[in-house]
């Protein structure tokens, strides 16, 4: 299963021109995507415009959501931060960490524009297109 990351879908519903968002608009109807709730919130909470935020809500209404963050992957997340700072790397984002931890323990692929997934890759298994 994808999960599209906040930074695609920012580009999407800007109508920013990238790889990311190309595949996106690619991969809506073929492919069976899943929004986390941490990124929904991320999404809509960005949207000045109650009548695009509707629009963006109705769209991402189609999409199943999952409840990305328990104790049990909040403290798989605490422990991949820490793996990560032990190795000289510095995530901007606690929030990045939880999404990409919440991939890798569900198996599922990561869709995104964020440097910081980039880093994940190789230190914590993190699979991304």
């Amino acid at each position: 299963m994808i999960v599209v990351d906040a930074s695609v879908w920012i580009d999407y519903f800007n109508a920013v021109r990238s790889r990311e968002a190309d595949l996106l608009d690619d991969l809506l109807g073929r492919e069976f995507l899943l929004i986390g709730d941490l990124i929904l919130a991320e999404v809509l909470q960005g949207f000045d415009q109650e009548a695009d935020f509707r629009r963006a809500q109705a769209l991402l209404d189609r999409l199943d959501c999952a409840e990305m963050v328990g104790c049990a992957l909040a403290l798989s997340s605490a422990r991949n931060y820490r793996l990560l700072r032990r190795r000289g790397i510095t995530v901007r984002k606690t929030i990045d960490v939880m999404i990409a931890t919440f991939c890798i323990e569900h198996g599922h692929v990561l869709l995104h524009a964020d440097r910081d997934f980039d880093v994940m890759r190789q230190p914590l298994g993190l699979v991304t297109l």
